[in-house]
């Protein structure tokens, strides 16, 4: 099921009108609009699932925090992840990655990731 959970009539309104405008392009849009009424975690192993698959980077990143609570609270595991992920730029990576505490290694390997297009 494709959905956008919300959590406020704002956000509610601000979903509409995003549908809105997409069906007006592409037609008739499938994905519910619905509120929010309970949370749920995802399991340990789904956590920082773009970071899992980066085992290096994913093992030095475990290594400052052992305790999976932590690891899925942590910030800088959640910032690599997106970086992972494609979200984010080669200048905002730049400008934040020595306060991730990786290795040299870890951050030449994240830079390699964000900063080298793909094909080269």
């Amino acid at each position: 099921m494709s959905a956008v959970l919300f959590h406020d009539e704002e956000q509610r309104r601000l979903a509409e009108e995003s549908r809105d405008r997409l069906s007006a392009t592409i037609g008739t849009i499938y994905t519910s609009i619905v509120p929010l009424d309970r949370f749920y975690m995802a399991e340990e192993y789904h956590q920082k699932y773009r970071l899992r698959n980066a085992p290096a980077l994913f093992r030095e990143m475990r290594g400052y925090y052992p305790d999976a609570d932590d690891f899925r609270d942590s910030t800088a595991a959640a910032r690599l992840n997106g970086y992972l992920d494609g979200n984010g730029t080669c200048e905002e990576l730049e400008a934040e990655i020595d306060s991730y505490g990786l290795s040299v290694v870890g951050n030449e390997m994240l830079k390699h990731t964000v900063c080298v297009p793909i094909g080269r």
